[in-house]
């Protein structure tokens, strides 16, 4: 068979798996993104304009020439599109009409005294203007979200492995989740997702790490340190990612931890403690030989006896595997089946899935090899970190020998103490008495 490569080695550079692997999860700052950072800024006063990206020093002129302040401006959902409004409201009518007045230095001398204008929220007008720009932006936002959804013309290589992708975004990021255990987070949640990718790229061209951003001096160093770290993931304390998630899109000016810590909030201060209709994600245990999941593990048992003729509790039974060697078997079968090799004949493969069906043509799916193959210390370790198999995995008939042997040890029941005789013959009465007899 052409496909087919015979090997016998059990070991080797070749089949080391030098980055973790994880199953595919199948469930589940300040924003300003969709204003230009070149759009200018107009003052409200005068003719004075700066880029959106100098805002720190168009409200120093704000403050310094024209002793105006803004309340809240993180808030601000559009900071140009607002101040274009309020610079018309100006000509209109008087600034004291809108602002709040507030006078410094107000017990000194007259010349010395000063007025500052606040602009917030407290003024119904502004309030409702915040508003309005807020919800276009998260209209906006949202919008993008489901043109990206619907594109199919998107083409990227793979920032890791360089394999080209097309058709729709999910694809590629499904793929470094999978395949390189770097995940950005679900598809559905992640707007202007090629700005994403593209800052994500400059980082490691540039040999910084996406975790710590440390700059190493070659991709070598960097991969290996990613790898050792588990700095292969986006910090989620950097905010500079917080305008690429919806979630950050919902309340301007707080980003995912402070709408999730929100919430907590709110339901530890419900009065209403019902937790009745809470319910747990589940956790969905992988089969062994194909993608099939199923969230009870009776369920993959029953799939893997049905699907592919193999009984793990026959195989335990039979072979009296104690807990860690189950688990070493387990983690033994994975790697095998990742690295397409028959683990009964050692016999290698172009895909998993031709693996898959030689396994059931040969009979070879029950048939383990000898136990030096798998009992060894390295399967200690998960082969697919998130593997939820492994939680199920149980050392019962340890745990029955051990109640019947148990039951073999005398339990002798222990004298009830008379406590009022205790309490009579204690040495804190023996004290008590003997200090009054002595005053």
């Amino acid at each position: 068979m052409a496909a087919e490569k015979e090997s016998t080695e059990l070991s080797g550079g070749q089949d080391c798996i030098l980055e973790p692997l994880c199953f595919p999860e199948e469930l589940n700052a300040r924003v300003n993104i969709s204003t230009s950072d070149d759009c200018p800024v107009c003052c409200v006063l005068c003719s004075h304009t700066a880029p959106l990206t100098d805002k720190d020093q168009f409200l120093k002129h704000l403050l310094l020439e024209h002793k105006l302040v803004i309340a809240d401006i993180k808030l601000i959902a559009d900071f140009p599109k607002y101040m274009l409004y309020w610079k018309k409201r100006f000509t209109e009518q008087p600034i004291t009409d809108f602002c709040s007045v507030i006078k410094t230095n107000s017990e000194g001398p007259a010349e010395l005294q000063e007025f500052y204008f606040l602009l917030c929220d407290v003024l119904p007008e502004d309030r409702i203007l915040r508003e309005e720009l807020q919800q276009k932006r998260l209209e906006e936002v949202l919008e993008q979200q489901q043109n990206e959804r619907d594109d199919t013309s998107f083409q990227r290589s793979c920032m890791f492995c360089n394999e080209e992708f097309t058709g729709n975004r999910a694809v590629l990021l499904n793929h470094m989740a999978r395949e390189h255990s770097f995940s950005i987070g679900l598809p559905d949640n992640i707007v202007y997702c090629t700005q994403f990718l593209d800052t994500l790229e400059r980082k490691l061209d540039s040999m910084q790490c996406l975790y710590c951003e440390k700059v190493f001096r070659d991709k070598t160093t960097l991969k290996d340190h990613m790898r050792k770290k588990q700095h292969r993931r986006i910090n989620a304390s950097n905010h500079d990612y917080d305008r690429f998630y919806v979630i950050n899109y919902l309340e301007l000016g707080k980003t995912w931890e402070e709408v999730q810590s929100e919430d907590d909030r709110e339901l530890m201060e419900d009065e209403d403690d019902d937790w009745s209709d809470w319910q747990a994600l589940p956790v969905c245990a992988v089969c062994l030989f194909c993608n099939r999941q199923e969230e009870t593990m009776d369920r993959i048992y029953t799939h893997m006896q049905e699907a592919h003729q193999f009984d793990l509790h026959k195989s335990k039974t039979d072979l009296n595997l104690k807990f860690y060697q189950q688990v070493k078997l387990v983690n033994y079968i994975r790697r095998e089946l990742h690295q397409c090799r028959c683990y009964g004949c050692q016999r290698k493969f172009s895909t998993k899935e031709e693996v898959v069906r030689h396994l059931e043509e040969a009979s070879h799916v029950m048939q383990l090899p000898d136990s030096t193959h798998w009992d060894q210390p390295q399967y200690y370790f998960p082969t697919y970190e998130n593997d939820a198999l492994l939680t199920a995995l149980s050392d019962s008939e340890g745990e029955c020998e051990g109640a019947e042997q148990s039951c073999d040890v005398p339990v002798f029941a222990e004298d009830i103490s008379d406590l009022k005789a205790l309490k009579q013959s204690s040495v804190l009465n023996k004290l008590l008495r003997n200090g009054g007899s002595s005053n």
